[in-house]
């Protein structure tokens, strides 16, 4: 592709709510770059879309009667979905953020973010980076140094300085060239940091390693 800034990102919206899902795709459809292909009102109905339309990120509801975003977020990841999750929702309670992250989400915005901040997001989002609110990131922050974390393998110098990268949200291509390392070596980092700190992707090992006191 030429020009992959100037690509229109796909997305649907999953929430329980009309009013928001009629906001949210006001918002997306009166901006240049954004397409919403569909909406749903549960978690079910909301894998079945993001499985027929393959969008690029599906804005997830938490919290849903008939069908909630943690055990949606699960199936799409099991089914291997191309589609990047982006949780919104008005809940940053350690109850709701880990198990969203560990379920495979790429990323947690609270609703009161501003707009910008929410096309940035799914910008990112759509690029596999990791995006956390700064409220959300204090939650994971306040959970630092637990009890968990003696015993797991401790992370080298150099995959520390990758996973605060991928912490910021930088890409692969972006750490190769701020660490002056190729491409390939920040993959096979990321894969030692994966199974060090027993995640399954980004944002997984940097909730982790909040979690855990190895960030922040």
């Amino acid at each position: 592709m030429a020009d992959e800034t100037a690509r229109t990102i796909t997305l649907i919206v999953v929430d329980d709510h009309p009013v928001v899902r009629d906001g949210l795709r006001g918002m997306f459809e009166s901006a240049p770059g954004f397409e919403v292909l569909g909406e749903a009102a549960d978690g079910v109905a909301g894998v079945d879309l993001a499985t027929r339309l393959d969008p690029d990120v599906v804005l997830m509801d938490l919290r849903m009667p008939g069908g909630g975003g943690v055990a949606a977020i699960a199936e799409l990841t099991r089914r291997g979905a191309r589609s990047k999750v982006l949780v919104l929702t008005t809940f940053d309670t350690d109850s709701d953020t880990l198990p969203a992250i560990e379920a495979g989400a790429t990323g947690y915005l609270l609703k009161d973010a501003p707009r910008e901040e929410l096309f940035t997001a799914v910008r990112a989002a759509a690029d596999g980076r990791t995006v956390l609110s700064p409220a959300v990131a204090s939650r994971l922050l306040a959970r630092v140094r637990s009890p968990g974390a003696a015993g797991h393998e401790a992370l080298s110098a150099r995959e520390r300085e990758v996973l605060e990268l991928v912490a910021k949200g930088t890409s692969n291509r972006e750490i190769a060239a701020e660490l002056f390392i190729s491409e390939a070596t920040v993959k096979s980092h990321l894969t030692h940091i994966f199974a060090k700190l027993g995640a399954k992707d980004r944002a997984a090992a940097v909730a982790t390693a909040y979690e855990r006191g190895i960030l922040g």
